[in-house]
Protein backbone atom coordinates (compact mmCIF):
# COMPACT_ATOMS: atom_id res chain seq x y z
CA UNK A 1 0.00 0.00 0.00
CA UNK A 2 1.30 3.24 -0.54
CA UNK A 3 2.00 5.45 2.00
CA UNK A 4 1.29 9.17 2.44
CA UNK A 5 -1.51 11.41 4.73
CA UNK A 6 -1.51 13.65 2.17
CA UNK A 7 -2.62 11.75 -0.49
CA UNK A 8 -6.77 11.94 -0.56
CA UNK A 9 -9.37 9.23 -1.20
CA UNK A 10 -12.89 10.42 -2.76
CA UNK A 11 -11.98 13.39 -1.33
CA UNK A 12 -10.86 12.96 2.43
CA UNK A 13 -7.60 12.21 3.95
CA UNK A 14 -5.92 9.11 3.80
CA UNK A 15 -6.23 8.38 7.51
CA UNK A 16 -2.23 6.92 8.18
CA UNK A 17 -1.14 7.93 11.49
CA UNK A 18 -4.61 8.32 12.73
CA UNK A 19 -6.23 6.55 15.52
CA UNK A 20 -10.17 4.69 14.62
CA UNK A 21 -12.09 4.76 17.15
CA UNK A 22 -14.85 2.49 16.98
CA UNK A 23 -18.48 3.51 17.98
CA UNK A 24 -20.88 2.18 20.39
CA UNK A 25 -22.99 0.92 17.57
CA UNK A 26 -19.84 -1.39 15.83
CA UNK A 27 -21.71 -4.59 15.12
CA UNK A 28 -18.47 -6.79 14.72
CA UNK A 29 -17.70 -7.87 18.01
CA UNK A 30 -14.16 -8.15 17.85
CA UNK A 31 -13.64 -4.22 17.18
CA UNK A 32 -16.29 -3.13 20.03
CA UNK A 33 -14.65 -0.58 22.10
CA UNK A 34 -11.19 -0.11 20.33
CA UNK A 35 -8.68 2.16 19.14
CA UNK A 36 -7.09 1.23 16.19
CA UNK A 37 -3.69 3.37 14.97
CA UNK A 38 -3.51 3.28 11.27
CA UNK A 39 -0.35 2.13 9.19
CA UNK A 40 -1.47 2.42 5.96
CA UNK A 41 -4.12 3.66 4.40
CA UNK A 42 -4.75 4.21 0.33
CA UNK A 43 -7.05 3.24 -2.72
CA UNK A 44 -5.81 -0.35 -2.08
CA UNK A 45 -7.15 -0.84 1.50
CA UNK A 46 -6.14 0.44 5.07
CA UNK A 47 -3.99 -1.98 7.72
CA UNK A 48 -3.67 -1.54 11.71
CA UNK A 49 -2.92 -2.42 14.99
CA UNK A 50 -5.38 -2.34 17.98
CA UNK A 51 -4.16 -0.27 20.93
CA UNK A 52 -6.40 -1.04 23.39
CA UNK A 53 -6.74 -4.75 24.07
CA UNK A 54 -4.47 -6.82 25.35
CA UNK A 55 -3.43 -10.61 24.58
CA UNK A 56 -4.46 -12.54 27.08
CA UNK A 57 -2.10 -14.73 29.18
CA UNK A 58 0.74 -13.76 26.54
CA UNK A 59 4.07 -12.42 28.48
CA UNK A 60 6.86 -10.78 26.33
CA UNK A 61 9.45 -12.71 28.07
CA UNK A 62 7.99 -15.83 27.36
CA UNK A 63 7.43 -14.77 23.28
CA UNK A 64 11.57 -14.14 23.71
CA UNK A 65 11.74 -17.76 24.46
CA UNK A 66 9.19 -19.30 22.41
CA UNK A 67 10.37 -17.61 19.06
CA UNK A 68 13.97 -18.61 20.30
CA UNK A 69 14.81 -14.75 20.52
CA UNK A 70 16.84 -15.90 23.98
CA UNK A 71 17.10 -19.05 25.77
CA UNK A 72 15.04 -19.83 28.97
CA UNK A 73 18.31 -19.12 31.17
CA UNK A 74 18.25 -15.57 29.62
CA UNK A 75 15.05 -14.11 31.20
CA UNK A 76 16.72 -13.07 34.29
CA UNK A 77 18.48 -10.05 32.41
CA UNK A 78 16.61 -9.01 30.67
CA UNK A 79 16.16 -5.16 30.66
CA UNK A 80 13.23 -3.23 32.63
CA UNK A 81 11.74 -2.31 29.04
CA UNK A 82 11.68 -5.87 27.75
CA UNK A 83 9.51 -7.21 30.91
CA UNK A 84 7.26 -4.55 31.00
CA UNK A 85 6.62 -4.59 27.18
CA UNK A 86 2.66 -4.98 26.52
CA UNK A 87 1.56 -7.75 24.01
CA UNK A 88 -1.26 -7.00 22.47
CA UNK A 89 -4.56 -8.25 20.15
CA UNK A 90 -3.75 -6.18 17.06
CA UNK A 91 -6.48 -7.42 14.82
CA UNK A 92 -8.51 -10.50 13.92
CA UNK A 93 -5.54 -10.92 10.72
CA UNK A 94 -2.32 -13.00 10.77
CA UNK A 95 -3.09 -13.49 14.74
CA UNK A 96 0.11 -15.75 14.96
CA UNK A 97 2.00 -13.12 13.30
CA UNK A 98 3.87 -10.17 16.23
CA UNK A 99 3.85 -6.35 14.54
CA UNK A 100 6.17 -4.46 16.81
CA UNK A 101 4.44 -0.22 16.61
CA UNK A 102 7.23 2.06 18.02
CA UNK A 103 8.96 5.56 17.86
CA UNK A 104 11.40 6.49 15.36
CA UNK A 105 14.60 6.19 17.24
CA UNK A 106 14.89 2.57 15.89
CA UNK A 107 14.88 1.92 12.16
CA UNK A 108 15.76 -1.01 10.24
CA UNK A 109 16.50 -0.27 6.50
CA UNK A 110 13.46 -2.45 4.45
CA UNK A 111 11.95 -3.70 7.61
CA UNK A 112 11.25 -0.28 9.50
CA UNK A 113 7.94 1.40 7.74
CA UNK A 114 7.58 5.02 9.01
CA UNK A 115 4.23 5.96 9.16
CA UNK A 116 3.38 9.24 10.55
CA UNK A 117 5.11 11.69 13.69
CA UNK A 118 7.44 9.70 14.59
CA UNK A 119 5.83 6.43 14.40
CA UNK A 120 7.09 3.45 12.81
CA UNK A 121 6.28 -0.12 12.18
CA UNK A 122 8.20 -3.22 12.43
CA UNK A 123 7.90 -6.54 12.09
CA UNK A 124 10.75 -8.49 11.70
CA UNK A 125 12.61 -10.80 14.69
CA UNK A 126 15.26 -8.34 14.86
CA UNK A 127 13.57 -5.55 16.64
CA UNK A 128 12.41 -8.42 19.12
CA UNK A 129 16.55 -9.15 19.80
CA UNK A 130 17.26 -5.40 19.83
CA UNK A 131 14.85 -4.99 22.94
CA UNK A 132 15.85 -7.81 24.52
CA UNK A 133 19.17 -6.89 24.77
CA UNK A 134 18.16 -3.00 25.87
CA UNK A 135 19.03 -1.37 22.39
CA UNK A 136 15.22 -1.26 20.68
CA UNK A 137 13.43 1.85 20.50
CA UNK A 138 12.35 3.64 23.64
CA UNK A 139 8.54 3.18 23.12
CA UNK A 140 6.95 0.20 21.61
CA UNK A 141 4.20 -2.48 21.81
CA UNK A 142 4.22 -5.94 20.14
CA UNK A 143 0.67 -6.59 18.67
CA UNK A 144 -0.49 -10.25 17.35
CA UNK A 145 -2.47 -9.98 14.58
CA UNK A 146 -3.68 -6.34 12.81
CA UNK A 147 -6.76 -4.91 11.45
CA UNK A 148 -7.24 -4.89 7.66
CA UNK A 149 -9.77 -3.22 5.47
CA UNK A 150 -10.51 -3.85 1.45
CA UNK A 151 -10.32 -1.27 -1.36
CA UNK A 152 -13.12 1.30 -0.07
CA UNK A 153 -13.98 -0.60 2.90
CA UNK A 154 -13.49 1.49 5.51
CA UNK A 155 -14.70 4.71 4.16
CA UNK A 156 -17.95 2.86 3.82
CA UNK A 157 -18.02 2.08 7.54
CA UNK A 158 -16.78 5.22 8.32
CA UNK A 159 -19.84 6.42 6.38
CA UNK A 160 -22.04 3.94 8.32
CA UNK A 161 -21.23 5.47 11.45
CA UNK A 162 -18.86 2.93 12.39
CA UNK A 163 -15.95 4.40 13.16
CA UNK A 164 -14.74 7.85 14.62
CA UNK A 165 -11.01 8.92 14.15
CA UNK A 166 -8.94 11.59 16.04
CA UNK A 167 -5.28 12.04 16.33
CA UNK A 168 -2.46 9.87 17.42
CA UNK A 169 0.01 10.91 20.14
CA UNK A 170 3.01 8.73 21.93
CA UNK A 171 1.15 8.37 25.06
CA UNK A 172 -2.00 7.01 23.81
CA UNK A 173 -0.05 4.36 21.70
CA UNK A 174 2.48 3.88 24.60
CA UNK A 175 1.15 4.18 27.58
CA UNK A 176 0.25 1.79 30.44
CA UNK A 177 -3.37 2.60 31.16
CA UNK A 178 -4.73 0.12 28.30
CA UNK A 179 -7.77 0.28 29.95
CA UNK A 180 -8.84 4.00 29.41
CA UNK A 181 -7.36 4.36 26.08
CA UNK A 182 -10.89 4.56 24.44
CA UNK A 183 -12.09 7.07 26.59
CA UNK A 184 -8.99 9.43 25.98
CA UNK A 185 -9.40 8.55 22.35
CA UNK A 186 -12.85 9.93 22.46
CA UNK A 187 -11.49 13.19 24.76
CA UNK A 188 -9.25 13.86 22.36
CA UNK A 189 -12.25 14.77 19.92
CA UNK A 190 -14.15 16.96 22.84
CA UNK A 191 -16.54 13.55 22.86
CA UNK A 192 -17.76 12.10 26.14
CA UNK A 193 -18.57 8.68 25.67
CA UNK A 194 -21.62 8.90 27.67
CA UNK A 195 -23.47 11.40 25.62
CA UNK A 196 -22.50 9.01 22.53
CA UNK A 197 -25.19 6.55 21.00
CA UNK A 198 -25.28 4.43 18.00
CA UNK A 199 -27.79 6.82 16.46
CA UNK A 200 -24.77 9.86 16.22
CA UNK A 201 -24.04 11.37 13.33
CA UNK A 202 -22.01 10.69 10.34
CA UNK A 203 -18.35 10.27 11.01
Amino acid sequence: MKIGSNQRVSGRSYLDGQCLIAMPGMTDARFSRSVIYVCAHSEDGAMGIIVNKPAADTKFPDLLVQLDVIPSDELIRLPSQAERMQVLRGGPVETKRGFVLHTADFFLESATLPIDDGICLTATLDILRAIAIGSGPENAILALGYAGWAAGQLESEIQSNGWLHCAADPELLFDDGIETKYHRALGKIGIDPAFLSSQAGHA
